[in-house]
């Protein structure tokens, strides 16, 4: 992988992370179109951790008052009724499937689910499903009155996006809509959510950067340097970094609907170049 596709791919990671249309999808489709290999499900993880490296530093005063809070209803059990003690707990809670589902499943997501047929087919489902979600949503909650059901439902939500084509932010957001949240609620948690499943996927694939050697089944990856993944999750973080304040400002105002018909207009296309043989 050269400097060049590097840096567009963490751009595109960057970008795409945190916008309901799927990240995982993109770094594969981008590839795909320009001619490139498949960068692997161990380059997409790691460079990962350049967007959660924006999330953590976007939301650290967030984050410093729920992990001191959290750490002191370890010991003191009125201080567990605090909603930032509650906060660091949910999101331990939330992110268990996700975990789970990642190791039972982890073959299957590297290899299967890689496919162009799967991506294409799936963003268009799911465009439905957040469709739904963004119609039905009553939006008469906020931050504050995120619960533990809260946090189940939506963490269950999160384990969908192991799937390339449905979205992390995508899916948490749409399950927050579904519990009644807003749109600024569902994506500030679905934000702090992302930063243990995702920290831990990517350091967990980091033992795959700079092999020689494809994942099982995998035969048109690429092996990627450690310099040029670096290069890749430098210029992730940047544009992350953005996209974050750019779509909370975005829900504010706006719904998702721009988002659905992106998602289903580029699972179409990815369809039809799949099928007529332009990419594969």
């Amino acid at each position: 992988m050269s400097a060049i596709e590097a840096i567009i791919l963490g751009i595109v990671q960057g970008l795409t992370e945190f916008l309901p249309i799927s990240s995982t999808a993109h770094v594969r489709i981008v590839p795909a179109l320009l001619g490139w290999e498949d960068p692997g499900a161990a380059f997409t993880a790691v460079i990962q951790l350049g967007t959660m490296a924006a999330v953590v530093i976007y939301f650290r005063k967030d984050l410093l008052q729920i992990a001191k809070a959290w750490f002191v209803s370890l010991r003191n059990v009125e201080a567990r009724a605090s909603h930032d003690a509650k906060m660091g707990w949910y999101i331990i809670l939330g992110t268990l499937p996700v975990g789970i589902c990642g190791l039972v499943f982890k073959h299957q997501i590297e290899t299967a689910a890689r496919s162009l047929w799967v991506i294409g087919i799936v963003m268009i489902l799911f465009s439905l499903i957040m469709a739904a979600a963004d119609a039905t949503a009553t939006r008469i909650r906020d931050t504050e009155d995120i619960n533990r059901s809260d946090a189940i439902f939506i963490g269950l939500w999160q384990a969908f996006a192991l799937i390339p084509g449905v979205s992390r932010s995508g899916s948490t957001i749409t399950a927050g809509l579904f519990r009644g949240l807003n749109e600024v609620a569902a994506a500030r948690y679905s934000f702090l959510l992302s930063i243990p499943a995702v920290v831990a996927s990517g350091l967990f694939e980091l033992k795959g950067i700079g092999a020689d050697k494809c994942a099982n089944g995998v035969t048109n990856c690429q092996s990627v340097s450690v310099p040029t993944t670096v290069l890749a999750a430098l210029a992730a973080f940047g544009v992350g970094y953005w996209a974050i304040g750019f779509l909370l400002k975005w829900l504010s105002t706006h719904n998702l609907k721009p988002f659905v018909i992106y998602r289903i207009a580029v699972g179409v296309l990815i369809l039809l170049l799949t099928a007529t043989g332009a990419i594969s």
